[in-house]
């Protein structure tokens, strides 16, 4: 199966980049810095008469958790309606209730608007704190989610590379498993071979200079020393070096599979 390369992107340059590196997907976010907020319809617009990317949208409208309030709610289905207006693929949600379970209410709500569109529905990794993998898996395959972005409940995705692995030969069948958090040219033949899951989702990232970032006292840097007066980019020739060992992963995989037959 062909892998398929999914880049988290910040900005329309972002974006460009992982077409440039033959991405197929992005998940376009504003404010990376906080884990991804929901962004301008004007950037989406502008990725899709440029790129043939297909751009998965996130609806987040704030950081940290995700327990939201009714008028948050009400504001995610408004943003995520005009977003597939302008031309979504798809919407990367994620509601949980307070306890970390996943609110099937507002979740069913949101797929539903998704499906009405013919695009795709996308639990993001909300799901990695939700308190029992298998009941929220269930739960939303019950619900017709499409695809879960999870790195396998741990930080990065090759610490939670077990329960990835499982999660796929239970799941795989009936939902798309998107492997994400720490994935690079480097590791992910590893995962992929590992867990056989084929989408990847990486941010591919470089550091680039902007030298109006802070003078004297005053600082709008969000990254430690020594990026300080830098801010995180898409790099393409990292998103280029992830398509070749993602399509290497999982030709040896398949090579594998023929030679025991």
């Amino acid at each position: 199966m062909k892998p398929i390369i999914e880049i988290c992107a910040g900005s329309y340059e972002d974006c460009f980049s992982a077409a440039l590196g033959g991405a197929d997907r992005v998940e376009l976010n504003a404010a990376l810095s906080v884990g991804g907020l929901t962004p301008g319809a004007a950037v989406l617009e502008k990725v899709k008469q440029n790129t043939e990317l297909d751009v998965i949208c996130m609806v987040r409208p704030r950081a940290a958790g995700f327990c939201y309030s009714e008028k948050e709610k009400e504001l995610m289905f408004e943003e995520a309606e005009l977003l597939l207006w302008y031309g979504a693929d798809g919407i990367a949600f994620g509601f949980l209730k307070e306890d970390g379970s996943v609110d099937a209410e507002s979740t069913e709500k949101m797929v539903e608007l998704i499906h009405r569109k013919g695009k795709e529905a996308v639990f993001h990794r909300a799901f990695d704190v939700c308190r029992d993998a298998d009941a929220s898996m269930g739960l939303l395959i019950a619900l017709g989610a499409d695809r879960v972005l999870t790195s396998g409940q741990r930080e990065k995705a090759m610490e939670g590379k077990e329960l990835l692995k499982r999660l796929q030969e239970d799941y795989g069948s009936k939902i798309q498993i998107l492997a994400g958090s720490g994935v690079n040219d480097q590791n992910a033949r590893e995962l992929m071979e590992y867990t056989g899951i084929y989408q990847i989702h990486s941010s591919c990232k470089v550091y680039r200079q902007d030298m109006t970032t802070t003078r004297g006292s005053v600082s709008y840097s969000y990254l430690p020393a020594p990026y300080e007066q830098c801010y995180e980019a898409v790099s393409a020739e990292r998103v280029r070096r992830l398509v070749l060992a993602g399509e290497g992963g999982m030709e040896r995989r398949g090579s594998g599979r023929r030679s025991g037959e």
